[in-house]
């Protein structure tokens, strides 16, 4: 394609808060950023100057102490950034305050509700104050299993004024997946609802609960939060059964008027621990810090997607997927956050555009699959709802194909910045982004956050300018972890990011440049297929199949055969579809002539249902491992784990 699908109003170029920046930080450092990359290009190689400068302009609360700013930039890990810097996190978030709604929730559509900002201080002060009841204070772990609602919110923002480390999941994980986490970090508090809801159907959590809390004995305190109206164990009001367990609205709401004591802590206190998706052992435990996280967060929301006061920012997420910590962390930039619990096509496929109408939303983040569910389903939001107020729509989750940025476009909104945006829960934000002040070309991720110095490399780790290799980040940046829980040597950190190429980030993408100094994301790297000695990638091989209407979504892995890997490509059908040799003979074409041969799968197998973790991502390593024949040790991980059986000793696989 010649020309670019969006570009950036003249006004953008002028008031965009990235040109602001820019402008600001060229007379700060005495520079004529003439343009982004001649920007990114000082963020990397000044970063110590780069992040005080985001820390000036958007206004960080707290001390930000004597220079040096970074120290150790050469090691990976092992850099520190702002060493004697004092913050807290919950006081950056409560920083606009005012009079507009600082919260809004929808349940489905079951249940509406707002929060000013006013009671979202007061609720966070109340429920500091009871922890402080229970002794529980700085360092200590404060866990939730919770819907994404209010409650959720100041928790953690209550939580995190005293120093505690939050951590939490979505209430549709299994006792073991929770055990899995929750075991390892040891929470002195559980804050959980009585029930979800999810596609219309609720779900009570008393006989749930009742296990996890039994199986955690480091717990002080359990507070039940009232969602659905569901009995917990021996009812609303007693909650026998349930040991060392108070109702929310006796502990905290009742608690009278409060305010929050903010405990200003080191940079690099810890803030949350957030777990990897634990689909090929026990997740690990991935420990981020206040500062680093709120000033990757500062940077990405108020640079790169342009979030300014006022704004309504919406980010389809559970508690259990790290894109709900980017979302909370839009408060600090005097954002009104749009909370949405449930499914997102319950009770149809409009239910987030009617969100997104009603309250006016200005930023739009969703998943690459729902988007694609959205096209297979023939929904044009365009046609029914009024969507002027969306600047920007984010992509996150999957690589967003080709065709998914044509629908967007077409059926959803032309004028829209379309931000396909990948980091993960390793970094609790992005490496590659949206850019207000750059064209968005089909199919590409605009290009690199600032600050970090993104690259493509081969397997000696040298720059490819151009092709399909390994992404990496050649330097350090604030939300690189602190480590991981329970690792007191680092080993396990070093091994998971650094051990590949010492001295770089690797983070396990399979990645390109573009020609526009952009990115496209073929997919992980661990799961990229390598039949005849030639690495592809499977998000090039969806990208074709899922354009067939008869095909919902499809799983492809590479099966060890006869001394070398065969593409085994697996399909969900639509209703009343078949795999019979025409459509085998079309999905063989289709691969061919959109992708290339060597892209061509040697079998092709339908499935009734295809295995994704809770946060909606398929989980190719899993399924691979029981074609081969291993276990899957933890199940508890997936969404759906009794469809890990569907591959097991399938007839047409034979035996490797």
């Amino acid at each position: 394609m010649s020309n670019p699908l969006w570009q950036p109003a003249d006004r953008a170029q002028k008031e965009a808060n990235l040109a602001r920046f820019m402008a600001w930080a060229g007379d700060r450092h005495g520079r004529d950023f003439v343009d982004c990359e001649a920007l990114h290009a000082w963020s990397v190689a000044d970063t110590a100057a780069f992040w005080e400068a985001v820390w000036d302009f958007t206004g960080v609360v707290g001390d930000k102490g004597a220079g040096p700013f970074l120290v150790d930039a050469a090691k990976m890990p092992g850099a520190r950034f702002f060493p004697n810097a004092r913050l807290n996190f919950a006081e950056n978030l409560f920083r606009h305050g005012g009079e507009a709604d600082a919260l809004v929730f929808w349940g489905e559509d079951k249940v509406k509700r707002r929060m000013g900002w006013g009671e979202l201080n007061r609720q966070a002060a109340r429920f500091q104050g009871l922890l402080a009841e229970h002794a529980v204070d700085q360092g200590a772990r404060v866990a939730a299993i919770m819907p994404n609602m209010p409650e959720a919110v100041s928790a953690m923002l209550g939580a995190a004024a005293s120093g505690c480390i939050w951590s939490s999941c979505s209430p549709d994980f299994g006792v073991k997946g929770v055990l899995d986490r929750f075991g390892q970090i040891e929470p002195e508090v559980l804050v959980a609802c009585d029930a979800y809801v999810y596609n219309g159907k609720i779900f009570p959590m008393g006989a749930k609960l009742g296990e996890i809390v039994a199986a955690l004995p480091s717990l002080k305190l359990v507070v039940i939060v009232p969602y659905m109206g569901e009995a917990v164990p021996g009812g609303d009001g007693e909650l026998a059964g349930l040991d060392k367990a108070v109702h929310w609205g006796r502990a905290v709401d009742a608690r009278g008027e409060e305010v929050p004591t903010f405990r200003r802590l080191e940079f690099s206190h810890p803030l949350y621990i957030l777990f990897s998706s634990g689909t090929t052992g026990v997740p690990k435990c991935i420990v981020h810090s206040a500062g680093g996280t709120l000033l990757q967060h500062k940077k990405e929301h108020v640079l790169h997607c342009d979030l300014r006061q006022g704004d309504r920012l919406f980010y389809f997420s559970t508690c259990g997927w790290m894109m709900w910590n980017w979302l909370v962390s839009g408060l600090a930039s005097g954002a009104t956050l749009l909370l949405f619990d449930g499914s997102p096509f319950a009770p149809g496929p409009n239910i987030l555009f009617d969100y997104a109408d009603a309250e006016r939303m200005t930023f739009f983040g969703t998943s690459a699959k729902y988007i694609d569910s959205l096209k297979k389903a023939e929904v044009r939001p365009a046609a029914t709802h009024d969507l002027s107020s969306v600047r920007a729509i984010a992509s996150t989750g999957s690589p967003l194909v080709a065709e998914s940025f044509d629908y967007v476009y077409e059926a959803i909104k032309r004028d829209v910045h379309l931000a396909s945006v990948s980091g993960g829960t390793d970094i609790v934000s992005c490496f590659v982004i949206g850019n207000p002040l750059k064209p968005v070309w089909r199919g590409e991720i605009q290009g690199p956050g600032l600050g970090m110095d993104i690259d493509v490399v081969d397997e000696e780790a040298r720059h490819m300018a151009r092709g399909k290799g390994e992404l990496v980040c050649r330097n350090a940046f604030p939300s690189m972890p602190i480590g991981f829980w329970g690792d007191p040597d680092g080993a396990k950190y070093r091994a998971a990011y650094f051990e590949r190429f010492p001295g770089l980030w690797h983070h396990g993408d399979f990645a390109e440049w573009t020609e526009h100094g952009g990115m496209i994301i073929h997919g992980r790297s661990d799961a990229t297929l390598n039949p005849g000695g030639v690495r592809i990638g499977t998000a090039e091989i969806y990208r074709q199949v899922e354009q067939l209407g008869e095909i919902v979504e499809a799983i492809v892995i590479g099966q060890d055969w006869d001394g070398d890997v065969r593409v085994v490509l697996f399909v969900r059908l639509a209703e009343g579809v078949s795999l019979d040799a025409d459509l085998e003979r079309r999905i063989r074409q289709r691969i061919r002539d959109g992708a290339s041969p060597r892209h061509v799968p040697s079998k092709i197998v339908a499935v009734r249902d295809i295995p994704r973790t809770k946060s909606g991502k398929i989980t190719e390593l899993a399924v691979r491992d029981i074609v081969h024949g291993k276990e899957i040790k933890n199940r508890e991980a997936l969404a759906n784990p009794e469809a890990l059986e569907l591959f097991r000793d399938i007839p047409e696989l034979g035996r490797p």
